[in-house]
């Protein structure tokens, strides 16, 4: 596994090492010992969640407050996704700047997203299988959300604004600028 720090250095991209033969492949996808050394302190997960979204499907951007704030490992099983993840720590000199990373059943890569970022992904693909382990359980009283399409962010979803598909609920998060509950 190869850890790369990304433009805002608590978010991290890993790279994990495939093994190809004619029978298929191999891939070790989560090593706790080697994940805590490349962030520099203890990650406990204890839920893993999947999602399974057609193309255009724009999950997010989404995060829970403490108590029940949430990091996040997160990767593609099957397709291809464009995953996003804020920084809405306001004390952080990356406050709402973002990292995006393209996840893909090819790559295999993963991105490592820490308590206090807002998260959120489009699938690209016709489909895309997603999964990701949590260190928290999910408490719906606790969840918020950003507006995806904040035009202060200035993220790029690679998607015409008229192919995505969005949840009710995912249409109304406010702006940053408006946005309940940020981290210090």
């Amino acid at each position: 596994m190869k850890f790369i720090p990304q433009s805002i250095p608590d978010v991290v991209l890993i790279k994990l090492n495939t093994h190809n033969d004619d029978r298929g492949y191999f891939v070790e996808t989560f090593r706790q010992d080697l994940l805590e050394d490349a962030v520099g302190y203890k990650v406990n997960f204890m839920q893993d969640n999947e999602s399974k979204s057609s193309k255009g499907t724009l999950r997010g951007l989404h995060y829970q407050i403490t108590p029940f704030a949430q990091t996040k490992l997160v990767r593609v099983i099957k397709g291809s996704v464009l995953d996003i993840a804020i920084d809405i720590r306001k004390s952080s000199p990356s406050f709402g700047h973002h990292v995006s990373v393209e996840l893909t059943e090819q790559n295999k890569h993963q991105l490592f997203v820490p308590h206090g970022f807002a998260h959120g992904f489009v699938v690209l693909s016709e489909s895309a299988t997603f999964s990701y382990k949590v260190d928290n359980y999910y408490a719906p009283e606790y969840d918020r959300g950003i507006a995806f399409n904040d035009e202060k962010l200035k993220i790029n979803w690679q998607l015409p604004f008229e192919e995505l598909k969005l949840s009710d609920r995912d249409k109304i998060h406010p702006p940053l600028a408006n946005a309940r509950d940020l981290f210090n």
